[in-house]
């Protein structure tokens, strides 16, 4: 095949897949781009500059080598352009749907620094691995060996699976732990349909489980099984716990009823999408149908939640955020798509108090943006007298996640956290202080994004194989 005339960012405009009208995708939970078909997505990847250093890849988590499968795409050879993109990242058709890429590799695109408009780096990898799935070239988990030693993973989300897939590729034995009914973590009861379709996880989950990855579901560690029990039935622990205790707001009327946590909120709609009964949703307490609703928080899961509310029919939805539209850490590109859906975003604004038993309304305070704090951001400070009551049915707090108090859950005091109540952990090994538990994620960094779960995972696995062959090893002299 011949090869593809790279470098065509000067002739050829940047182009996203089609996106559905914003009337029709407020409408349901399906994912709102469409397919690359496959002259576009040659064409869009043949725009990448193959610049000498690639900040795309140096900016990537996972230092996936995007400008060599952008050229095989080009040229058509997308077999080879999958296999590359997935010998670094175990979950790209995930990556490609929910990364921001905007802050990470487009965002370092050197076409995009010159003013071309980036490579569609995610759109591209999305495409290349659905294709695969389509075309049957996502191989089985099938170990050439059978090894004897066993590692228990604690926690189903990402970071848990991406080392499940690893040690089992080298065929050693997993078990995942979780407290959910189904795997997947937040990629499958916290992220919505419109961001990630559930199919695509369970996918996956069905490829480790068919891969021979034993999930013990619904066990809840330090109730339905202790820590040091998963300890003495494996060879080797990982924590993979995430973080899904919610940052409260200590504001007067804040208990009130109809004032709930985005976990709670985003996971009642995502269950209704696999058909399961939700009491607290049927009864209409998460159901945001009917209701005016105000989000308090600027991140990607207050995205998430507004666009959610959207779909399910509120008759108003206001997102209150302390800072400027220039300084949210949300996506850019989930405030484009909510604005374009109906979300109205109430910048400079904080919550002072909220009214009624049964939710009235959200006292706000606005704000004004003072001199930069250590991080060069601007400080928020309150304008004094400018309050006012912003009317509501049902206020959703997102105000991001922080670890569970894990030594105290599981018994086991000599698991180290830091002043943060994360776990302690080389960020190379990803070892504790326990002998043979690792740990990985956002139980780690803090609440963070699903890529870096993904290399921490497969990081952890590897440092595991390392240390059981060396034992191995020892056992075998």
């Amino acid at each position: 095949m011949p090869k593809a005339q790279m470098l065509k960012f000067v002739t050829v405009g940047r182009d996203m897949p089609a996106k559905r009208g914003a009337e029709v995708r407020r409408g349901d939970f399906d994912e709102i781009y469409a397919e690359f078909a496959d002259a576009k997505a040659a064409e869009q990847a043949s725009r990448c500059s193959q610049c000498g250093v690639p900040y795309c890849q140096s900016h990537c988590p996972l230092h996936n080598n995007i400008p060599d499968w952008l050229r095989l795409t080009a040229e058509g050879r997308l077999r080879e352009a999958y296999e590359l993109s997935q010998a670094t990242n175990t979950f790209p058709e995930i990556c490609g749907r929910i990364c921001p890429q905007d802050r990470l590799c487009e965002g370092n695109c050197v076409i995009e620094q010159s003013g071309h408009g980036t490579v569609t780096i995610g759109s591209v990898e999305k495409y290349i691995t659905d294709t695969a799935w389509e075309k049957g070239w996502v191989s089985e988990i099938a170990p050439r060996t059978e090894r004897p030693e066993s590692v228990g993973i604690i926690g189903a989300g990402p970071g848990g699976l991406a080392a499940a897939d690893v040690l089992r590729r080298q065929g050693v034995q997993v078990t995942i732990y979780d407290r959910y009914d189904r795997a997947g973590g937040l990629l499958t009861y916290g992220i919505p349909g419109f961001k990630l379709e559930k199919d695509v996880v369970m996918r996956r989950n069905a490829q480790l489980e068919k891969g021979g990855v034993t999930f013990r579901l619904n066990c809840n560690v330090g109730e339905d099984i202790s820590f040091a029990e998963i300890r003495e039935q494996h060879d080797a622990v990982i924590i993979a716990t995430g973080v899904y205790k919610s940052r409260d707001l200590p504001a007067p009327g804040v208990g009130a009823e109809g004032v709930v946590k985005a976990i709670d909120y985003l996971t009642a709609s995502n269950r209704k999408s696999f058909g399961d009964e939700v009491k607290s949703f049927d009864s209409g307490e998460l159901d945001a149908n009917g209701k005016r609703v105000v989000v308090i928080g600027g991140g990607d899961t207050a995205m998430d939640c507004v666009r959610t509310a959207i779909r399910q029919g509120a008759t108003s939805v206001k997102c209150l955020y302390r800072r400027d539209k220039a300084n949210m850490p949300g996506s850019q590109r989930e405030v484009q798509n909510a604005e374009e859906e109906g979300v109205e975003f109430v910048w400079l604004t904080a919550p002072k108090g909220f009214t009624g038993e049964r939710i009235e309304g959200v006292i706000v305070q606005r704000i004004r943006l003072g001199a930069p704090d250590a991080t060069g951001r601007q400080t928020p400070e309150l304008i004094e007298g400018s309050d006012y009551v912003e009317e509501a049915d049902l206020v959703i707090k997102a105000l991001g996640f922080e670890p569970e108090d894990l030594p105290t859950l599981w018994d086991t005091p000599e698991l180290e956290v830091t002043r943060w109540g994360t776990v302690k952990a080389d960020f190379q090994t990803h070892e504790t202080a326990l002998p043979d538990v690792y740990a990985v994620g956002d139980i780690v960094r803090g609440a963070s994004l699903v890529v870096w779960a993904i290399r921490d995972g497969r990081e952890a696995a590897e440092a595991v194989l390392k240390r059981l062959t060396r034992a191995s090893s020892v056992a075998a002299e």
